[in-house]
């Protein structure tokens, strides 16, 4: 039950969150008679990223105050608070001063949310670690089945009514996930993360202590794997940028006479992990049971590798039209590609989080998450900029560049297991 309270809360906050990004490239580059900033598209990738990175920066700041100062369960409410307030200023007009209003709060809140519920999940499982891949991959679950609906709901609200509804409806989402949250986290939870520096019945130790051996080759894991996951999500985030635009412009997305709106494939990664975590839980477990199971390093260079392949298959859905002018690619390519990079989604991100409850020093637990975090923060940077080069350089290009990284530095990572595997005993 207490899982399942944190997998509610996290999937009202992502419902949230994917439901305001499904729009926010759409409103950046529609005509203002659209209900849009009518921005060109190389301007508003720039914002994108910078937004989607930044929301990824703060869980760093947001993990230290925790671990130091308020704990995780006062900074989950504070979080959401501001991030409520982010939407609703969104939500209030359609206006430069708004936007920057509401990611600027989006970004703070944030910043004390993400982190600290992923803490929470780890507290849960402290006395039994060999359930901690199966419980973060139900975990992330939830995160995605807010992300399926997140994009069909608020996108629906903006074809019908305008960008302003979609993303009220993105806030009455967070509103409720903390109803839910403050109704049962005292009987669910008890006194976990209500004090900072504290796991359970851990013995308090100051920060300032000198961390043993062990445990600076364990946060020297979270560092090395974490650069890695730069490059996974600097191609992943492109479902949110370059993928929407090239989806909503070149794609046939007709079916049946109906045009499938181009914020809705939004929820094909979600969709796609809704049916598929349950699935790669009980992989791990029964591999688990048979000592068969894959380390942390390999499904994360599986993952890698499999993000490459789906950039492939973008690779020839953009050749498939390129030098036509009424041509437009199969939306099949998408979909495919899409279940490759959810796939390596699960090898990787679930996988990760559950990593860091694993190996960070208990003193440090937030701050690492933070760190964690941080890697997106790069990556969404780095997935802005690349997502702003498709107009000069062009989509088959991009998408075969992002592929081959992809799958070389899974190569480089696969490499390195041995030697990682040894680091984290």
């Amino acid at each position: 039950m207490p899982l399942f309270l944190l997998f509610t809360v996290e999937m009202w906050e992502r419902f949230s969150y994917y439901g305001m990004r499904a729009l926010l490239i759409f409103y950046l580059t529609k005509q203002w008679i659209d209900g849009g900033l009518a921005l060109d598209p190389q301007s508003a990738n720039l914002i994108y990223g910078l937004f989607t990175g930044l929301v990824y920066f703060t869980p760093l700041i947001g993990g230290w105050i925790a671990d130091n100062y308020i704990g995780q369960r006062k900074s989950i409410s504070i979080g959401a608070f501001l991030m409520m307030m982010g939407q609703f200023a969104l939500a209030s007009s359609q206006s430069f001063f708004a936007l920057y209003l509401g990611l600027t709060l989006l970004i703070l809140g944030n910043g004390f949310f993400k982190p600290n519920i992923s803490v929470l999940v780890g507290q849960l499982y402290e006395h039994d670690r060999s359930k901690l891949d199966s419980a973060f991959t139900i975990f992330y679950m939830g995160i995605n089945l807010g992300a399926l609906f997140a994009p069909l709901v608020t996108g629906f609200l903006a074809m019908k009514y305008n960008y302003n509804v979609g993303f009220f409806s993105a806030g009455i989402g967070l509103l409720i996930g903390q109803i839910i949250y403050h109704s049962f986290s005292k009987k669910l939870l008890g006194d976990i993360g209500t004090k900072p520096k504290e796991k359970n019945n851990c013995k308090q130790t100051s920060t300032k202590e000198n961390l043993t051996d062990k445990e600076k080759q364990h946060t020297a894991v979270i560092f090395i794997i974490t650069f890695f996951v730069i490059f996974f999500f600097a191609g992943f985030e492109q479902a949110g940028s370059s993928f929407s635009l090239f989806t909503d412009e070149q794609v046939d997305r007709v079916v049946g006479g109906f045009e499938i709106p181009s914020a809705w494939f939004q929820s094909v990664n979600p969709l796609f992990i809704v049916l598929l975590a349950p699935l790669l839980s009980f992989l791990w477990k029964y591999l688990s049971g048979k000592d068969k199971e894959p380390s942390i390093p390999a499904k994360m260079a599986t993952g890698m590798i499999l993000l490459g392949g789906g950039f492939v298959l973008m690779f020839f859905a953009a050749q498939s039209i390129e030098g036509s002018e009424w041509q437009k690619a199969s939306l099949l390519w998408v979909v495919f590609a899409y279940l490759l990079h959810t796939i390596g989604e699960l090898c990787l991100s679930p996988i990760g989080l559950s990593m860091v409850s694993q190996l960070s020093p208990p003193r440090l637990a937030s701050l690492l998450m933070g760190v964690w975090f941080l890697s997106s923060f790069v990556a969404n940077l780095l997935a802005g900029y690349v997502a702003s080069l498709v107009s000069s350089v062009g989509p088959m290009d991009i998408f075969l560049m992002i592929a081959l990284v992809s799958i070389v530095l899974g190569l480089i990572l696969f490499a390195l297991t041995p030697k990682l595997k040894k680091m984290m005993e």
